[in-house]
């Protein structure tokens, strides 16, 4: 291809999800709503488990990283999509719209290393509870948080830099709520079957390696569980993973069916409600799963309810 046809667009133009304003206010009412309820409830999660001391152990540290990873994730996309709902020209500049997508593919990635993690973390609790907390110390918690976030990272640096050397041409009007890795390759004015095997090579690695870990160390987990005789004891061992597998299949159900097979993906309405569903809804119930599901954060929330309560009548008094 010449040096001439192989112009770079300053901005692309992203369609959303429909051109009528009347549905357009419509949703950014909701998206503005659940996104609120996003951001409220990880940061208070995160709050929550800083302020009481019985929630400093290793699972509720990778619960921090996971809302922190939620919030995050959120934000790199629901604001900038706010905005267009009600914008009449809705264009990403060139470097945002790659800012967007180093943010958002790397976030995702950190989420899936992390939900693997937090499988590990659950399996030594259940099969081998006498040393979980000689396993499961402080210095393993950190450098494990620390792989999932470089791992995260340095993926979604290679995809984004390889994605952003594609020569776009003329081609500006991404068919999708954000810069989506899979959205703006279709844009590439030139054959794209490589990045399509990195996409595949990507999400092997950074998808399924970590939910076959996940899912190894969940088959351990169910063979002890069964082979505890007591039903109390049963109920008590699957409780304490229970938030978690929620969250992982969720989480993990959706980003496979998304990304696993780029050339067999859905159709493009379908890829923007399941990128929604993961931006937005996903990390909107995280917080709502762990507070609901777990009689530690229960217990927790009531106490520091209390507590304010308490000082509210103090003060009023």
């Amino acid at each position: 291809m010449g040096a001439d046809n192989q112009s770079w667009v300053r901005e692309f133009i992203l369609l959303s999800l429909s051109s009528d304003w009347d549905t357009q206010v419509a949703l950014f009412i909701l998206f503005l709503v659940m996104y609120l309820l996003t951001v409220l409830g990880n940061v208070l999660i995160v709050l929550l488990i800083r302020l009481d001391s019985r929630l400093h152990t290793p699972m509720y540290f990778f619960l921090t990283n996971l809302s922190l990873v939620d919030v995050s994730y959120a934000t790199s996309i629901v604001p900038q999509m706010l905005v267009h709902f009600l914008a009449g020209h809705k264009g990403i500049p060139y470097v945002s719209c790659a800012a967007q997508l180093f943010f958002s593919l790397g976030l995702g990635g950190i989420e899936f290393v992390l939900l693997a993690v937090m499988a590990y973390d659950r399996y030594v609790a259940v099969c081998d509870p006498l040393r979980y907390s000689v396993i499961m110390h402080g210095g393993l918690c950190a450098r494990l948080a620390v792989t999932s976030w470089v791992s995260g990272s340095v993926n979604s640096l290679v995809q984004t830099t390889i994605t952003f050397q594609l020569p776009m041409c003329t081609n500006k009007y991404i068919d999708h709520i954000s810069c989506e890795i899979l959205a703006v390759v279709r844009l590439a004015c030139v054959d794209t079957s490589s990045n399509e095997v990195a996409i595949m090579v990507s999400s092997i690695v950074l998808l399924m390696t970590p939910f076959c870990l996940l899912l190894l160390s969940y088959i351990r987990i169910i063979s002890t569980i069964l082979k505890i005789q007591s039903t109390e004891g049963r109920k008590k061992a699957f409780r304490t993973c229970a938030s978690h597998l929620t969250v992982v299949v969720l989480s993990y159900g959706m980003a496979i069916f998304t990304y696993i097979q780029p050339n067999s993906s859905p159709s493009v309405l379908q890829e923007k409600l399941m990128s929604l569903f993961y931006a937005i809804l996903t990390p909107m119930l995280n917080p709502m799963i762990y507070s609901l599901r777990n009689k530690e954060v229960k217990r927790a929330w009531q106490k520091l309810l209390g507590q304010l309560f308490g000082l509210l009548s103090k003060l009023a008094t």
